[in-house]
Order: C-alpha cells, then structure tokens, then sequence
C-alpha cells in the first residue's frame, strides 16, 4: 500500500513539472487575449492607439523592417514613411497577419496611412489603421484601434 502512495504521489508531481513546463514554453497567450503573439486588443502596445489623435500621411516608404513592440509578442512590421514635412516609423501589425494580406511594401513605394500619432520609445511613431498603396487597401484596425487580428491566431 505504501508503494500505491508514492507511486500516486509521484505521478501528481510528475503531471505538476509537465504542466508547468508546458506553461513556461508557451510564447504567449495568443491574439486578442493580453499580451499574446500578435497583439490582440488588450494588450498594452495596442491600448497605445488613441482615436483623438487619428491623422493620414501620404509618402514614400523608406525602408520596410520587423520589430517587437512588446515582450511576449511576436514580430511585427513597421516601415519608415517619409513625407514633405517629416520621417516617421509606421507600425502595422504582426508578421503573420501582414503575410495573410497579400499587400507587400517595399522601399520606393507610394503609400497613404491613416492611423493614431503616438510616442513610442520616446520617438514619434503611427500605428496604422488603415494602409493604402494604388489601388489596395489594408484594413489594419477598426476606428477605436481594436486590432483586425484580434482573436484570430495564426491559422
């Protein structure tokens, strides 16, 4: 009978490492639930978005790069927008999401951003909302800022 209890004892605590394990090597809690991967609505880089201060720039992109805006998150994608009065970073969305789209961005390209001012990392930034080159237009988040991502994963 004592052989049963540590045997039972030691398969509850065995079970414990491997859920704890399991927790720890998650990358995050996923889109639209905190600070997951992509970013979802609760998120604090996503509650940076202010709808009072929603402006459109037009310009030339200056180069396309990845970034992570907060820990726990999953790369996302910003470009450098150089207009006739400034140069400022344009933050889009996450990687995956970005991919799912089928509008790509390249140095060289004329684009149209609508999306809040913010200050990030102590520089001026946009977090799009909406972005437009030609003829396409990229819906990024809705007009309170709520990521079009949100609560979708990466599926």
């Amino acid at each position: 009978m004592k052989k049963f209890g540590r045997f039972i004892s030691l398969i509850g605590i065995l079970a414990l490492v491997l859920a704890a394990t399991a927790a720890w090597a998650q990358p995050g809690m996923g889109p639209g639930r905190g600070q997951g991967r992509g970013g979802g609505a609760g998120d604090p880089y996503s509650r940076m978005y202010d709808p009072k201060t929603v402006e459109t720039l037009s310009g030339e992109v200056v180069s396309v790069d990845k970034f992570t805006p907060g820990r726990r998150m999953s790369y996302g994608v910003h470009f450098t927008l150089k207009t006739d009065k400034e140069t400022i970073p344009v933050h889009l969305g996450p990687s995956w999401y970005m991919e799912k789209q089928g509008l790509t961005i390249a140095p060289g390209d004329k684009v149209e951003v609508t999306g809040s001012r913010v200050t990030y990392q102590g520089q001026p930034a946009i977090i799009a909302q909406e972005l437009k080159k030609g003829g396409q237009v990229m819906k990024l988040r809705d007009a309170a800022g709520v990521p079009a991502w949100a609560g979708q994963g990466r599926r």
